[in-house]
């Protein structure tokens, strides 16, 4: 069986791709918060994680006799989350922000062209351009490392796609994907991965998902039987907004991540990656960990800002039970409580996703000292 090249693991396994889609509901300061929120729970599960927006030239991709069309969803969806071009630098910006990869599935040339100017590293071509020629064609032509959804894809389809990657020394990634929104279990069909390990040995296989009754099951059995990389549609539930069922929130892609690290525990082999850090390790470590201060007095109401935290806080052991230290990042977040000067910045001063998430708020209240 030909070996998968150093080249493509290094680019796709172990990947976490969240698909956030529109569920920014054409509002970027939704789309940050999702961001935000999200790439918290993927550093606190140390976890290499991309997150991916939905290009379209939204002009062009729909027919001038079908715009403000309300009866069609797709026309209505597409229409009623157009970000601009600067909306979308923002909100790319903030994924680099947080030590994310950012990603895109281009639906038209034109948003082809989009993912090289914003510097996209990775391209999706998604379940229903597997044989949209014209548009892998110009795929083709940025050079992109790519991962292909193959939701509803012939064989032929696979083939050919394959073979025309190959043939041009690019890398592809290729997702297992069922496109049912949501799946339920019984329509997963993971022994697609078997399948398409078998028939594509020289490329990483992955799972694109869309179950909705638990996060654990699906990962544990996709890392057993050899994917390597993920992805899944993110949300969060906020400002009243309904949630898909197909899409995940933050304390679900949590549980998603630990499952993924059960995995690999529990499958043992080592030889291509980072050892796994034990906890008397972790916490011998984390005795040596720097807790914030605050330099002066603060009153509620104070806005964080990551980039002037130095001029109000200073860093400094021990860290304390509850405290934030110099790991957590904090940016738009709001005081809640007066801090006075050389007082721990504690998870209780602050809003945002360390006091809200229940995981994160645990792990830090029974940290220090």
């Amino acid at each position: 069986m030909s070996a998968i090249p150093q080249r493509d693991r290094d680019l796709f396994e172990n990947l976490f791709v969240l698909e956030l889609a529109n569920n920014h509901w054409g509002q970027v300061e939704r789309g940050l918060k999702i961001i935000r929120d999200h790439a918290t729970i993927v550093r606190y599960n140390n976890v290499r994680a991309a997150i991916k927006l939905q290009f379209r030239d939204v002009d062009a991709f729909i027919h001038p006799e079908y715009r403000g069309n309300t009866d069609l969803r797709y026309v209505k969806k597409t229409e009623d989350t157009r970000l601009s071009r600067d909306h979308l630098a923002r909100l790319i910006e903030e994924i680099r922000n947080v030590s994310c990869l950012p990603m895109a599935t281009p639906f038209d040339e034109a948003s082809v062209d989009l993912c090289v100017e914003f510097d996209m590293p990775i391209i999706k071509i998604a379940s229903s351009d597997m044989n949209d020629w014209v548009l892998i064609e110009k795929i083709a032509a940025s050079r992109r490392p790519v991962i292909a959804s193959t939701g509803g894809a012939s064989e032929k389809d696979l083939d050919d796609l394959v073979r025309f990657f190959a043939k041009r020394n690019i890398p592809l990634a290729i997702n297992h994907c069922v496109a049912l929104y949501p799946s339920e279990d019984g329509e997963l069909e993971l022994d697609q991965i078997d399948y398409l390990r078998a028939r594509y040995p020289q490329n990483v296989i992955g799972l694109s998902t869309h179950e909705y009754h638990d996060w654990h099951s699906s990962m544990l059995i996709s890392y057993g039987k050899g994917a390597r990389t993920w992805e899944r549609h993110i949300d969060i539930d906020h400002d009243g907004i309904p949630v898909s069922p197909y899409c995940s929130l933050p304390h679900q892609c949590d549980d998603w991540y630990k499952a993924f690290h059960k995995a690999t525990e529990m499958c043992g082999g080592r030889s291509r990656s980072r050892r796994v850090i034990s906890r008397r390790e972790t916490e011998y470590l984390e005795a040596l960990v720097r807790g914030a201060y605050a330099r002066r007095d603060l009153e509620p109401g104070y806005i964080f800002d990551k980039d002037g935290f130095s001029k109000d806080f200073y860093l400094a052991i021990p860290l304390r039970k509850g405290q934030l230290s110099c790991r957590e990042v904090m940016n738009g977040e709001r005081l809640m409580l007066p801090l006075h000067a050389d007082e721990p910045l504690t998870i209780d001063h602050i809003d945002g996703p360390y006091r809200e998430n229940a995981t994160l708020r645990r792990y830090i209240l029974n940290r220090g000292l």
